[in-house]
């Protein structure tokens, strides 16, 4: 069963979207106004509200708010549930997250996932995933993994000459090959074997996946491989991408910054700057605007009124709690 709590009456989406609305303006924010309503309303119910408020308002409800409430497994679970269940079916955040997370992280994230939503996330995803991507995200899923630091170098050596046999050495891709070493093995160890692959035989794995694979199964393989070599560039690159060239890719922009402000934001910062010369802010304020804009910036730990980036990858300086944040982040639009 969803964990979800509704009034027992269904709620009038305008009201909301004028209480939402005279908590996000003034001095400061009224954040237990905004908790009370985003955290008691479904996705129909919210997708009322942004509705109303945007034909009032003439400006859209922050998406990042009713995400940001939730817990890190709540957040991936949310994003997952609208990739693999929303109108719109989206495998690549889908895969992003799934190929992103920890074992125990995924752990959490499955559990979560069931007790918010009712239904398996190994469900959803043989549902919507098909082929090799498919295989993939279920031994992903469902595959413990060590995750500590230590790797055997026989092991190593003996998987890159498996993955050089499953690819380049034959007419073909041997893909179970791929699929048994990317899934059983840590992080570590595959940032090993990527190694060993270069050394041995003088080209990068990941040159190698994208010539032997394509689609959603190469997208995997590669986030896999990035995340164990550097999740923070990784998440740099991703991040890149959603605001290079004409328009922003909004969904994708919130989705790494929100669920990524508590894990590991202070090094997607540091490697975003060191690749392009450009601090994530800086991109974030020049591609966004209002309250969204304000929201961001105050996730990544950018501080307005000083015109830099607090030391710490999360909080705003003022602030000893994310709610505390959220309020100095109204504040200031």
């Amino acid at each position: 069963m969803a964990s979800l709590t509704l009034p027992p009456a269904p709620p009038n989406p305008r009201q909301d979207a004028i209480d939402l609305h005279k908590a996000f303006k003034g001095f400061g924010c009224d954040s237990t106004a905004v908790t009370n309503i985003l955290t008691h309303r479904d996705t129909v119910q919210r997708g009322l509200i942004q509705q109303e408020y945007r034909a009032m308002y003439h400006e859209e409800l922050s998406q990042p708010m009713s995400l940001w409430i939730l817990d890190p497994a709540g957040r991936d679970a949310t994003v997952l549930r609208e990739a693999l269940g929303g109108d719109t079916i989206d495998l690549r955040a889908a895969t992003e997250i799934i190929c992103s997370r920890t074992p125990s992280q995924l752990q959490i994230m499955k559990q979560t996932y069931f007790a918010r939503f009712g239904t398996y996330l190994e469900h959803d995803i043989g549902h919507h995933a098909s082929g090799d991507h498919q295989k993939l995200l279920l031994a992903y899923v469902g595959i413990p993994r060590y995750e500590g630091p230590e790797v055997d170098p026989t092991i190593v050596t003996h998987d890159a000459k498996d993955l050089y046999k499953a690819g380049e050495k034959r007419l073909g891709t041997d893909e179970k090959t791929f699929i048994r070493i990317f899934t059983e093995r840590s992080w570590a160890h595959v940032a090993a074997v990527a190694s060993a692959y270069h050394h041995m035989y003088d080209r990068k794995l990941e040159k190698v996946i994208k010539s032997e694979t394509s689609g959603n199964f190469e997208v995997a393989l590669l986030t896999i491989l990035r995340c164990a070599e550097s999740p923070a560039k990784y998440f740099a690159k991703v991040l890149r991408k959603a605001m290079k060239g004409l328009g922003t890719d909004d969904k994708t922009l919130i989705r790494v910054v929100v669920t990524r402000t508590e894990i590991d934001m202070q090094y997607v910062k540091a490697e975003y700057y060191k690749k392009y010369k450009k601090t994530l802010a800086e991109a974030i304020q020049s591609e966004t605007s209002g309250n969204y804009r304000t929201f961001l910036l105050s996730l990544v730990g950018y501080v307005p009124t000083m015109g830099l980036y607090s030391m710490t990858p999360s909080l705003h300086p003022k602030c000893s709690t994310y709610l505390e944040m959220f309020d100095v982040a109204m504040s200031l639009s």
